[in-house]
């Protein structure tokens, strides 16, 4: 296995949690984590203001935040995340998956946002330290994994509208389980006719809580037609199909080419898609990034153009589309099972990541041996 460099040293503390969970009990969430219910005993904090830059980076015990009712993230909604995994491999050794590419997201995203820029190796170091600190709760076998969350937020005291000047990094982490531990389940995806994610220049491209808490309300619509997600279209013609909630979209196509909407400044530039854009063509498809219509999706279904959709995240790495719905009508992909050319790339970027196969990218950073 290949280890990129680990990140340079960098100046913090650390304050040990008087109170961890007890070794039992955490044995007991490890075997059935969910996602995102539980967390580990620490978090990292920093602090950045015009004057001292980024400093007073420490680990502390995981609790919650005091913020003053003006805080500004809570006004202005100025804050950002990204969203990565830790993974045990055979050996004990744990690793991380491209935080280089979730470092320089980080960046972009800030830069939108008018957010300090947070140098790429204190972004890791600062996932790294918090990982080494609660080693312990990354779980093994099964494909699960530790889900990790860096976040960036206003925390500056002031109701006027402009850039915060105190801004807080922090770094918080959650045992995770297999997203799909009865094996991939086709979902079924409403077709947002009303609701667009983003608009061209807007923030679209950057991974920030105003992207999602306008994807909640069709999502709601979604379940109410009884499916599982929802796919945007472009927030200008209602016509080109953009991504899923917060999963990047593919269009596997009869002669093995693999078409994913171009990105246009309103699609998040997703970590796994560009991963999986480089699999495909290892695996000899072809890749393609254009515009691709909701009309090209229903006809090509239809016809067998199209013969698998899926998305792809950071959280179930892949789901396969079985059906698109909208008013008055459905388009089921294949014959509505998992594909298995969707299968066959998620297994090899599994692998991967939890040291199965050859890591050919460099794609996979060590943080520790156990």
């Amino acid at each position: 296995m290949n280890d990129m460099s680990t990140a340079p040293a960098f100046d913090h503390r650390v304050e040990n949690n008087p109170d961890p969970v007890p070794g039992a009990r955490r044995d007991e969430i490890l075997a059935d984590p969910g996602f995102g219910r539980y967390f580990t005993d620490h978090m990292l904090l920093g602090e950045w203001t015009p004057e001292e830059g980024w400093h007073d980076i420490r680990v502390v015990p995981y609790g919650p935040l005091s913020l003053d009712p003006a805080t500004a993230v809570l006004h202005y909604a100025q804050e950002i995340f990204e969203g990565m995994k830790a993974y045990a491999h055979a050996d004990g050794s744990v690793w991380t998956f491209r935080p280089d590419a979730n470092a320089a997201r980080f960046q972009r995203s800030a830069a939108r946002l008018a957010l300090p820029a947070l140098p790429a190796e204190v972004f890791t170091a600062s996932v790294d330290a918090l990982i080494r600190t609660d080693i312990a709760w990354v779980p093994q076998g099964e494909e699960k994994s530790l889900y990790v969350r860096p976040f960036m937020f206003a925390s500056e005291a002031f109701l006027g509208v402009r850039p915060s000047r105190h801004v807080t990094f922090s770094v918080i982490a959650s045992p995770a389980g297999a997203y799909f531990p009865g094996g991939l389940r086709p979902v079924s995806i409403w077709l947002a006719s009303e609701f667009s994610r983003a608009a061209a220049g807007g923030t679209g491209a950057a991974k920030c809580g105003g992207n999602y808490a306008a994807s909640l309300l069709p999502q709601q619509q979604a379940l109410e037609h009884g499916c599982d997600q929802v796919a945007f279209l472009d927030g200008t013609e209602h016509t080109w199909v953009e991504e899923l909630g917060g999963m990047n979209l593919y269009f596997v196509h009869d002669d093995g080419t693999i078409v994913t909407p171009e990105l246009s400044g309103s699609i998040l530039e997703g970590i796994t898609r560009s991963s999986f854009l480089t699999l495909a063509a290892d695996r000899g498809h072809g890749v393609v990034e254009r515009r691709v219509s909701v009309d090209e999706w229903r006809d090509g279904v239809a016809s067998g153009r199209i013969t698998e959709v899926f998305a792809c995240g950071t959280a179930a790495v892949v789901t396969p589309v079985g059906a698109l719905r909208w008013d008055g009508g459905e388009a089921v992909s294949g014959d509505g099972e998992t594909g298995k050319v969707t299968a066959s790339i998620r297994e090899a970027l599994v692998d991967i990541q939890y040291g199965r196969a050859e890591d050919r990218h460099h794609w996979m950073h060590r943080v520790s041996l156990r």
